[in-house]
């Protein structure tokens, strides 16, 4: 079974360095989740090296809310973020007590999470395969529109109800049309998922 604070790689090491019991088990969880829950391997490089801030912020009594620790991350890797400011963040990090140089070095990687879960926690991702992923999406547009046909329905009849507009016994359609603009053909969403695309 796999341990937080296994040693054997730079993530394992850094776990146990910085005491972050729980974090390893909600790396592997991020990454074999489903869906919008999943987060890539980039995502949870940053999510680690965001952690490790938090953990020295703390640690100098700098008592961290998530925006500070986005916001000093930001400016302590982001390209985009002009030397000045940078330099700025460093010494308020510094001035602290960080040792920002010794922080930044310890920041990891997509590939050291990749390792860490696959080689230390055992983890993989199984991606559906694409018939189970364009049957998982068509289920999410059905919801989408029997969502839709309600809402639409109990606001029609409100308005009804309340003399607002003139409506008779009403029925509503909802539908979800794909024109494919390369040859000009039609679809209802369904058909076009069955059929695996437009003939074009």
């Amino acid at each position: 079974m796999p341990t937080d604070d296994a040693p054997t790689t730079k993530v394992g090491r850094l776990i146990d360095v910085y005491d972050l019991d729980g974090l390893g088990p909600e790396l592997e969880a991020h990454w074999t989740s489903e869906g919008d829950a999943r987060k890539s391997l980039r995502d949870l490089a940053d999510l680690f090296n965001k952690e490790l801030l938090r953990a020295e912020m703390r640690d100098n009594d700098m008592a961290p809310v998530d925006s500070d620790v986005d916001t000093y991350y930001e400016l302590l890797t982001s390209d985009d973020v002009s030397a000045g400011r940078a330099t700025e963040a460093r010494r308020d990090l510094e001035q602290e007590g960080i040792g920002v140089a010794e922080l930044t070095d310890d920041f990891v990687t997509y590939q050291a999470v990749r390792g860490y879960l696959q080689n230390v926690r055992g983890a993989s991702y199984e991606q559906a395969d694409d018939a189970e992923q364009v049957a998982k999406e068509q289920q999410q547009l059905e919801r989408l529109v029997t969502r839709t046909q309600a809402v639409s329905r109990e606001k029609l009849d409100r308005l009804r109800k309340t003399d607002r507009i003139d409506l008779g016994t009403f029925r509503v359609f909802v539908g979800i049309n794909i024109f494919c603009e390369t040859c000009g053909s039609q679809y209802a969403v369904d058909e076009l998922l069955e059929n695996g695309g437009c003939d074009c």
